[in-house]
């Protein structure tokens, strides 16, 4: 059983706060003055509950995620100008778009090469001077505030959390009890900072154009909750 596409998976993460996720895109479309009708892709969207905010505030949008679970659950809010597609991040992508949102850390899960596939089909999607935003956890707060064990239980599901970062990961052990059920599950992404991604950003026709620290877009710096980085296609 795939974690990302189990419904363990959700259960764990269901209490992910839509009103912050919300503040966030607001946020988002202020500083980046993004205009009605742009169009724009959710970059491994979840069940899509950005993109989906996203269209409420009149954007395009496109959803891509490589959970069926996710995309049958986002698939019920579809509109003229809302869609969502089973497709797998690094493959490449059949559209353009003004902006590329890759939010609550949806890469470096897979390997450096993987990575690379999905920033080459990032820039060749991209418009001309198109917008890539990551948003990705802040390696040096995790680091410094690793909880390495913890229990949850949820709808009477057990959940047994073991984290460790390891050989540039930052792997979690999942074990799940469910009644007589016992399942094990590992979620890992890679222990990017920020001088890593301008690594990646370095190879491509992409540029880092602003870096903030938290979804009301403060500085980013080495204690800020989050790493969000507002990315522009540079031209040739």
């Amino acid at each position: 059983m795939n974690w990302f596409n189990s419904s363990y998976y959700h259960i764990l993460y269901k209490n992910r706060d839509h009103n912050e996720a919300e503040h966030f895109i607001n946020n988002l479309i202020t500083k980046l003055n993004l205009k009605k009708n742009s169009k724009i892709l959710d970059l491994a969207c979840g069940s899509g509950r950005h993109s989906i905010y996203l269209n409420k505030k009149g954007m395009n949008v496109k959803g891509y995620d490589n959970s069926e679970n996710n995309i049958k659950k986002a698939k019920k809010f579809e509109n003229s100008r809302l869609s969502f597609q089973l497709k797998e991040m690094s493959e490449k992508y059949d559209d353009n778009f003004d902006y590329i949102f890759n939010l609550f850390t949806s890469f470096g899960y897979n390997s450096k090469k993987h990575n690379y596939k999905t920033l080459k089909s990032i820039e060749e999607s991209l418009n001309g001077d198109g917008i890539l935003v990551i948003d990705f956890l802040n390696i040096n707060k995790v680091e410094s505030e690793l909880i390495n064990q913890e229990i949850k239980i949820i709808d009477n599901i057990t959940f047994k959390i073991k984290r460790e970062i390891n050989n540039g990961f930052i792997i979690k052990n999942i074990n799940v009890i469910d009644g007589e059920k016992n399942y094990n599950f590992k979620e890992t992404v890679m222990s990017l900072n920020l001088n890593d991604f301008k690594g990646y950003f370095n190879d491509f026709k992409l540029k880092i154009i602003s870096t903030y620290g938290d979804y009301n877009l403060n500085p980013f710096n080495k204690k800020s909750e989050r790493l969000i980085m507002v990315i522009k296609k540079s031209q040739p």
